[in-house]
This record gives structure tokens, C-alpha cells and sequence, in this order.
């Protein structure tokens, strides 16, 4: 069901949208990509990891990490030491750098382009702001616009089967899925896994309805990495606002603002968009905005400028009396 409300929504959004603008239906592709392989995986043992057996399944091969008793009795502590760096300290080793490298450079890009969560956190975010006019429960309401209450009933019911399917999802990575999902269909399923289901269902429901982008913020570890990995290089990817023509925006609704599932102040420095996702929805919101002006947008994704605002700890440049003296008097006064 997700799969296919995420793509009615994108769509909607894509033909509202100035068509030169591309970028969302880029993400589009991506997102929806990503997504799918998401809930296949299990099913295509492309990844997964089987509790009755416990081990991995990588590509349709278990992956145990080739330590069984019998081979580790009768083999020398220096195999043993082998076969666990080869098959897990190495890859950690090769992954995690390259995951804090893409993160240094293109920030929460993963979290835009790929992560499905944040795809269910935009595709809430619209269906809210269908009802309400606000994105989220945590902003004041427009007047007249609190909605129905079929209205309401219907999106905790989708916030509902997104969650079942989330979890049933989780648990398919965990449990022989073809198995799991007879079993489900057929009312046979064991106590511990419907517990599980139960649990976790309840938890993404309540997650999706009140705590969509608050999670990405601050409670998703591998976001808050990835924006400290970001913050650490001052020439990296970002959003930037042309402050030179500030004045096109007085006769706009914070357009940018409103657009941005994050709810961060989109024409601000870096260390105020902290937890961006890199999602670009303010560009093109901008780019909507002005695109009947010649000097288009004002908002463009591009390498940052090296400044205080960029970094996470702010640092004061300090001036040599070298540089002073190559400053000319008036720029010095």
C-alpha cells in the first residue's frame, strides 16, 4: 500500500511543480528504488539475518562467518583470528569509512534520497497538510482548516497499515519470510512473533502520527552521525541562500520554510540546518516560486564557503598583522 500512495503523492507533487525542476522526481526514482528493495530484500535473501539458524544470508548465501565448532576445534587460534578479520573486522573497516566519507561530503544524503522512513515522513506530511494545512501536529493549526473527523480516521488508519507492513517487514529480516507471511495469512502465527508484530505496529503507528521528523532529528543515530561527519567539513554540500538578492522573498509565503519536512529555517546557516536531509524540497519550492524570474532561484545546492556558521563548533578566525597590512586602509577602517 506505502509503496503506491508514495508514488500518487510524488506524482501530485512533480505536476504542481515547475517542469524544469527535476529534482524530486529524481528522488522519486531513488526513494521508490530504495523502498522496494527495502521490503524485498528478505523475500530475495538478498540480506537478512535467520534467527532459527542463526546466522546471516547475504545474497542467498549463509554467512556464519564459517565458525562452526567442529572447524574452530579443530583449527589453530591463528585461523580462527583469519577468518573473523577477513569476513568482519575488514568489511567494517572498508564500510564505515566510505558511509562517514559520503556523509562528510554530501551530508544526511542518504536520509533525502534513499532512507524509507523519511519517504513515510513526507508522504504523511502531505496527507496532513491536506487536512490541516500544517505538516505536523506540533504547529498551530489555520483556522478553519483542523479537519473532519472521517478525516482523521482515515490517516491514523494509513499511519496504521504503514506501520503493520513496517513491521511485518522488520520481522521478515528476522524470520524465514515466506514461512512467516503463510503463517500470518493463514492465523497460525506463533505467540513471540505476533507479540513482536503487536509491539512494533503500535510503536511505528504512534511514531508516524506524532513523531514523524522529531525522530530523524534527534532520535536516529545513523542521521545525527552522518550530520556531525557533515559538520566537520565546511566545504561541504549544502543549501545555501543568495543573500544578495533577499529582496525577491519579500512578497513570498516562506515557501522554502513550509516545504521543508524538517521544519528548519531553509535560508539560514549551516549549524542552524544541523539535521537537513539534503531532500532539496526548498529548492524546489524556490525554484516554483521563481520561475518567472530571470535570475531564478534563490536557494541552490552547492559546496559550502568555509566560515564560523559551517562548522559544528563555532571558530573565530583569527587575522595576521600580515594580512592586515595587505588589506587596504578603508576595508580595515
Amino acid at each position: 500500500m506505502f509503496p503506491a500512495l508514495l508514488i500518487w503523492n510524488a506524482i501530485v507533487t512533480v505536476q504542481q511543480a515547475n517542469p524544469k525542476d527535476t529534482l524530486q522526481s529524481k528522488r522519486l526514482i531513488t526513494r521508490a528504488a530504495f523502498f522496494g528493495l527495502f521490503l524485498l530484500a528478505p523475500v530475495l535473501n538478498i540480506f537478512r539475518y535467520d534467527l532459527t539458524e542463526t546466522r546471516f544470508v547475504l545474497l542467498g548465501f549463509p554467512l556464519s562467518l564459517n565458525l562452526n565448532l567442529d572447524w574452530v576445534a579443530q583449527s589453530s587460534p591463528v585461523d580462527v583470528a583469519s577468518q573473523v578479520l577477513l569476513w568482519f573486522i575488514l568489511p567494517i573497516l572498508v564500510l564505515v569509512p566510505l558511509v562517514l566519507w559520503v556523509a562528510w561530503k554530501w551530508g544526511r544524503i542518504y536520509c533525502g534520497w534513499l532512507c524509507p522512513h523519511f519517504s513515510v515522513v513526507e508522504t504523511i506530511n502531505q496527507l496532513m497538510t491536506r487536512i490541516t494545512g500544517r505538516p505536523t501536529l506540533w504547529e498551530a493549526l489555520k483556522k478553519g482548516r483542523r479537519g473532519k473527523v472521517i478525516h482523521w480516521a482515515g490517516l491514523t488508519l494509513v499511519c496504521a497499515l504503514i506501520g503493520f507492513s513496517w513491521a511485518l517487514a522488520l520481522l521478515s529480516y528476522l524470520l524465514p519470510p515466506i514461512p512467516l507471511y503463510t503463517d500470518l495469512v493463514t492465523g497460525n502465527l506463533a505467540f513471540y512473533p505476533s507479540i513482536f508484530l503487536a509491539a512494533a505496529t503500535t510503536a511505528f503507528t504512534l511514531d508516524f502520527l506524532f513523531a514523524r521528523h522529531l525522530f530523524c532529528k534527534y532520535g536516529c543515530v545513523f542521521g545525527v552521525v552522518q550530520s556531525i561527519a557533515w559538520m566537520t567539513h565546511g566545504r561541504g554540500q549544502l543549501v545555501t541562500f543568495d543573500t544578495t538578492r533577499a529582496a525577491a522573498c519579500r512578497d513570498c509565503t516562506k515557501a522554502c520554510d513550509e516545504a521543508c519536512p524538517m521544519r528548519l529555517p531553509t535560508r539560514s546557516h549551516k549549524r542552524a540546518k544541523f539535521s537537513c536531509t539534503q531532500c532539496l524540497q526548498c529548492v524546489s519550492a524556490c525554484r516554483e516560486v521563481q520561475k518567472d524570474n530571470p535570475e531564478g532561484s534563490l536557494l541552490h545546492w552547492q559546496p559550502g564557503v568555509p566560515s564560523r556558521q559551517t562548522v559544528l563548533i563555532p571558530v573565530h578566525q583569527l587575522t595576521t598583522n600580515h594580512q592586515l597590512d595587505n588589506k587596504p586602509a578603508k576595508q580595515r577602517a
